[in-house]
């Protein structure tokens, strides 16, 4: 359900060979990253920075998780040489009951991302992305959570971002979750990471020293697209062909060690290093 894109096809190059990008983004250039519900490991650090220029980084319990294995590492994973995609796990929808609810929820989970945030010593201004599970329209009670979220995270001095599906809804009326975030976000700024993970546009489980570009994935105002999901969804990424023989998507030198892959326009897409 992507808006029309030009896909640009990219070279891909063996793990051995795949340099993870460090500076700014200049000239269109776009990075290379990953991200997991599980911390790898202090011990990975070193060879997952040899492809990925970022990593997700989890402020509470990601989904289907009792615990966020994620605290206390940012230090770590910053000397490491890795920026930052800063996570918040939100809401499903048969948490949030009403619109009031939903609204009271959005407000107190924005002052824990914040919290969070400011516990794992990320600084002002650092983006924060709001993991948006469900796709599809957004329900008054959704769209309730969701702005109160993101005004909530912006008074508390940080910016606010949200992680939402780029393909089309069909059984919805070909509704792409992203946009219909951004046509009722009125004057609200917020940084979207758009999940398409179909073949094309996405180039499926693969490590290109060159990523394509955010907007490529359908939604042309992304900043990051989530390209890749471990494990393979065979509903939409069926005609991708180069995950592994176990479903997953595998990060280079470390296998069996399951990832999502992003490319984002920035190589600290949450802007949340302090140095």
């Amino acid at each position: 359900m992507s808006l029309a894109a030009l896909f640009v096809a990219v070279v891909l190059v063996s793990a051995g060979d795949v340099v993870a990008q460090s500076r700014p983004s200049e000239g269109g250039l776009s990075y290379l990253g990953f991200d997991r519900n599980d911390y790898p490991g202090d011990a990975s650090l070193e060879t997952l920075h040899k492809t990925f220029a970022y990593t997700g980084y989890w402020l509470n319990n990601p989904p289907g998780a009792t615990s966020n294995r994620w605290a206390g590492h940012r230090a770590a994973v910053e000397s490491a040489g890795f920026g930052f995609l800063v996570l918040f796990n939100g809401r499903l929808y048969v948490q949030l009951k009403t619109v009031a609810n939903a609204t009271r929820l959005g407000r107190s989970d924005a002052r824990a991302a914040a919290a969070a945030a400011k516990r794992e010593g990320f600084p002002r201004a650092t983006i924060i992305f709001l993991d948006q599970e469900q796709g599809g329209r957004m329900l008054p009670e959704q769209k309730a959570y969701i702005f109160a979220w993101v005004d909530g995270v912006a008074s508390a001095g940080f910016r606010a971002g949200i992680y939402c599906s780029g393909l089309a809804a069909t059984d919805d009326g070909n509704v792409v979750t992203a946009e219909d975030i951004q046509k009722s976000a009125g004057a609200r700024s917020i940084v979207y990471w758009a999940i398409n993970d179909g073949c094309p546009p996405a180039p499926g489980c693969a490590f290109p020293q060159h990523p394509p570009s955010p907007a490529q994935s359908g939604v042309p105002f992304a900043e990051v697209w989530q390209f890749a999901q471990s494990p393979q969804r065979k509903d939409v990424a069926g005609r991708c062909t180069n995950y592994s023989r176990d479903g997953n998507c595998n990060a280079p030198g470390i296998d069996p060690l399951p990832i999502d892959l992003n490319a984002a326009t920035s190589s600290d897409p949450s802007h949340g290093r302090t140095r």
